[in-house]
């Protein structure tokens, strides 16, 4: 199955060469999960990120559907 995979800001250096630099096309295996392509990506573990699959919260053990988005953010500070 084909999912769409966007990483933000620092996190789009582990993009493949061959993405648009924001957002990759990746095929997975049915029910592979967040971090299944999390690991695929070679993202560190001590990175620290927020996780959104369609638009919504997901945790690493969430299953990945085709056509599914996911979106990776670093953490975000600022405000008062």
């Amino acid at each position: 199955m084909k999912i769409e995979v966007r990483l933000f800001a620092t996190l789009a250096a582990y993009l493949p060469e061959e993405s648009d630099g924001r957002t990759a096309a990746l095929e997975v295996v049915l029910g592979s999960t967040v971090a299944d392509v999390v690991r695929a990506f070679h993202i560190p573990e001590e990175v620290s990120f927020l996780t959104m699959v369609n638009g919504r919260d997901a945790t690493p053990e969430q299953p990945l559907g085709d056509g599914d988005v996911l979106s990776l953010f670093p953490p975000l500070a600022g405000g008062l």
